[in-house]
C-alpha cells in the first residue's frame, strides 16, 4: 500500500507516519527529513537547499523527485510507502504517479489532515522553542503555510477526482487522529 499523508506543515503528518511505520511496517518517505539530513551531512545537496529551507521556500521539484525515486526500492521491499511532505505540487504528483506506474504500483490512498491555521501557528511556536529547527521559526512558517495554501492545497481535487482522498480531523489528540486514520485505511 502506498499512502500520502497530506496537510500543511505542523499538521501532524510526521507523527502519524512514524506510528504507521511501527504498526504497519511501511517505509516513511519524508522529504523534509531527507532534506534536513542532507543539510546536517554538509553534502553538496545540503548546501544547495539550506538557504531555501531557512526562508521557508519550496525546494525544486527536480531535487525532491530525485530524493523520492532513490528511496522507492526500499519502500517496495517493505510493502509500501508513506509519503510525508510529498507531493507538494501538481508536477510532483504527476511525476510520482509516473514513477510508481513504471514500477507497476500506484498511490492507494490519500489522507488529508484538516487543521486550523491559527492552531498551527501555536503548534509551530512550541515546536520551534523546543527543537530550534530553522524552518520552524514563525516567520519561515508563515511562508511555508502560504506555499502550502497556494501550491499544495490545489492537489486536493487531483486526488478527489481519482477517488483516493479521505479527510480526517487533524485537530484532535494524536491518538484520536490515529484511530481516524486507521479507520480510513481499513
Amino acid at each position: 500500500m502506498n499512502l500520502i499523508l497530506f496537510g500543511p506543515p505542523a499538521a501532524g503528518k510526521g507523527t502519524q507516519a512514524k506510528r504507521l511505520v511501527e504498526t504497519r511496517k511501511m517505509v516513511q518517505l519524508s522529504t523534509g527529513d531527507m532534506l534536513r539530513a542532507a543539510i546536517a551531512s554538509g553534502s553538496e545537496l545540503g548546501k544547495r537547499v539550506s538557504g531555501i529551507m531557512e526562508r521557508g521556500d519550496l525546494v525544486s521539484d527536480e531535487i525532491v523527485i530525485e530524493l523520492i525515486e532513490a528511496r522507492l526500492p526500499e519502500a517496495e521491499a517493505a510493502g509500501g510507502a508513506i509519503f510525508d511532505g510529498f507531493p507538494r505540487t501538481l508536477a510532483q504528483a504527476e511525476a510520482l504517479d509516473a514513477m510508481l506506474a513504471y514500477r507497476g504500483s500506484r498511490i492507494d490512498q490519500v489522507i488529508r489532515l484538516k487543521v486550523d491555521d491559527e492552531q498551527l501557528m501555536k503548534r509551530i511556536a512550541g515546536r520551534f522553542a523546543e527543537s530550534g529547527r530553522p524552518d520552524d521559526n514563525p516567520e519561515s512558517f508563515k511562508v511555508r503555510l502560504d506555499a502550502y495554501n497556494t501550491q499544495t492545497a490545489p492537489l486536493l481535487p487531483y486526488y478527489q477526482d481519482q477517488g483516493k482522498l479521505t479527510q480526517v480531523d487533524g485537530m484532535g489528540s494524536v491518538d484520536t487522529v490515529a484511530v481516524a486514520i486507521d479507520k480510513a485505511l481499513g
